[in-house]
């Protein structure tokens, strides 16, 4: 039986139809408002009644960034949309007559990892997706881990720098503050004042985008061969790892999968944190050492993941 995945962003909603191997058989999308949960739900209501007018579907799978309540049926606190202790489910059950499932989005995706993309093979798997944050979901002996309280797998908060650069979370030296699209463009926009002389294609990606030096551009400018932004993005890459290792004397996954903007340079930050991770994991050669891969499900993993939940 299919199920529907929907994924809610901070600017638009996207939701497909999906069968039981994790294809998406259709797609559509809806523009949302932020501040506006009644319009987040009428939109989301829309896109359900729109596949379900050519589909037979099981149940609705719902993705978004946030704190997601233990039985999975609101959203405890949401950091870019005006949910707080906000009863989704209850509130989408108005229009969706079939079962409801609330997830956060970076669980979703990775359970899309875990069951139909680079962590298919394996009963152990940490997802980071590396984006203007550090999100993370933890797949533990076939199960999603989750927590007592819901919000296990906030991985980009773990404290990695004492006194280190200060995070929208509130606290000092977050692992995303120096392994995220947010961190790539504090060090970019460093780089313009103390490596000014390597920095001139950064310098015109950020004129061309309004003068704003962003994390894309290092991006880009690091898959078009720029050694300045190759060397920002294997720093960046060198951080990653360093987290890993201190994830594996936890979890003792067999795999790593890294997903997100960032990881779009491929190759590059994926051979940084392999190297690092290698550098700093204990007791090495006295251990299996977990594999790091790139995710496979692309922009499709939260619709897919959310559309599986349903079905576990």
């Amino acid at each position: 039986m299919t199920t529907i995945g929907i994924d809610i962003g901070g600017t638009k909603i996207a939701a497909g139809v999906v069968d039981e191997t994790g294809r998406v058989l259709a797609q559509t999308r809806r523009a949302t408002d932020a501040l506006d949960p009644e319009a987040i739900e009428s939109a989301v209501i829309a896109c359900v009644a729109e596949l379900r007018s050519k589909y037979e579907v099981s149940g609705v799978g719902v993705a978004a960034a946030g704190f997601v309540s233990p039985n999975r049926d609101g959203m405890l606190f949401a950091p870019n949309i005006a949910w707080r202790d906000y009863p989704l489910r209850e509130r989408l059950s108005r229009g969706i007559e079939v079962p409801i499932v609330v997830e956060n989005d970076a669980n979703a995706a990775g359970w899309a990892e875990f069951r139909f993309g680079a962590g298919r093979d394996v009963h152990s798997m940490v997802m980071l997706t590396l984006g203007t944050g550090l999100g993370g979901a933890i797949v533990l002996d076939d199960r999603l881990l989750r927590g007592a309280f819901g919000v296990a797998a906030e991985l980009g908060h773990m404290r990695m720098v004492p006194n280190g650069h200060y995070c929208g979370c509130g606290h000092e030296g977050c692992w995303e503050m120096y392994a995220s699209g947010r961190a790539l463009t504090r060090a970019a926009r460093n780089a313009l004042i103390t490596d000014e002389d390597r920095a001139g294609r950064l310098r015109e990606l950020a004129a061309a985008d309004g003068g704003k030096t962003r994390g894309q551009h290092v991006t880009q400018a690091a898959a078009e061969g720029d050694p300045l932004s190759r060397d920002l993005v294997t720093e960046l890459g060198r951080w990653v790892g360093a987290g890993i290792a201190d994830l594996v004397a936890v979890l003792d996954p067999e795999l790593f999968v890294i997903g997100g903007g960032v990881a779009d340079t491929g190759d590059l930050v994926l051979e940084a944190a392999r190297a690092s991770f290698r550098a700093e994991l204990s007791a090495r050669g006295y251990r299996p050492e977990a594999q790091i891969l790139l995710a496979e499900m692309g922009s499709e993993a939260g619709i897919v993941g959310a559309a599986d939940l349903v079905r576990h």
